[in-house]
């Protein structure tokens, strides 16, 4: 959005702001994104991708987001022919670069910019930024996509997906915590993570009646709750070896 808001402040009518769809990205985002970019004022396209009919996608390795940035950045590329823009930019901030970001590589393979890091900018400028130009998502929780709540080596499906997107929708609108993840281990098993003040709540006898239940039936055998509280990117702990690979458009 900040990145979005500054294109536009630089080159108005020329700047366009892109959301790429697919089952990876979580209830609502897309039309948080509609609203913000109708407040900045900048026009809006809206692209699918199909990262999900990609094997080594769904193998859901270390290197999953290469290929679902590389899709990204694929077919933006094929959609920008002909439109006269000449850059392609991402969001990504400076601290970004201290956590495991293989779509990275894949910016880098596609001559994307990443303006943010250019100018030395880190999340908490992002955020004050936003606020400064009064967009709507100055305080919004971190919200990646729903393929990483997927253990590694656990099959990513749209099935999947699905499924942790409606057991996070439930409990934020059960319990009204803005930021939680459900992560789904091997077995089908969910792992809730919400911030330290409000294990106490989901713990709650009242609150397992009705959560067991209603996880269940989305399709978990088993749920748990981590009492190591909420953690951005936990599931990155589990690559005890990551190999770190430059992909040449001959590989894919």
């Amino acid at each position: 959005a900040v990145v979005a808001k500054a294109a536009a402040v630089a080159l108005g009518e020329h700047a366009v702001a892109v959301t790429a769809v697919s089952p990876s990205l979580a209830s609502g985002e897309l039309e948080l994104a509609q609203q913000c970019a109708a407040r900045i004022g900048i026009r809006h396209e809206v692209l699918s991708t199909e990262e999900f009919l990609d094997p080594r996608y769904r193998a859901n390795a270390g290197d999953r987001c290469f290929f679902c940035k590389d899709e990204l950045y694929t077919q933006l590329g094929s959609w920008l022919t002909g439109r006269g823009i000449a850059v392609i930019c991402n969001g990504a901030n400076v601290d970004d670069q201290g956590d495991h970001r293989p779509g990275m590589q894949a910016a880098a393979d596609h001559s994307v910019r990443s303006p943010l890091i250019e100018a030395g900018i880190t999340k908490d400028d992002v955020r004050a930024l936003a606020r400064d130009w009064d967009l709507p998502v100055w305080d919004k929780p971190a919200s990646p996509c729903l393929s990483s709540r997927i253990a590694y080596g656990v099959e990513v499906t749209p099935e999947r997906v699905q499924r942790v997107d409606a057991a996070e929708a439930w409990l934020k609108n059960y319990l009204s915590i803005r930021e939680l993840r459900v992560r789904l281990e091997a077995n089908d098993l969910a792992r809730i993570e919400v911030p330290l003040d409000a294990l106490s709540r989901v713990a709650d006898p009242e609150v397992i009646s009705q959560l067991v239940p209603a996880f269940k039936q989305l399709g978990f055998r088993r749920v748990t709750l981590d009492l190591d509280g909420f953690r951005s990117g936990s599931l990155n702990a589990d690559l005890t070896l990551v190999s770190l690979v430059s992909y040449s458009p001959e590989q894919k």
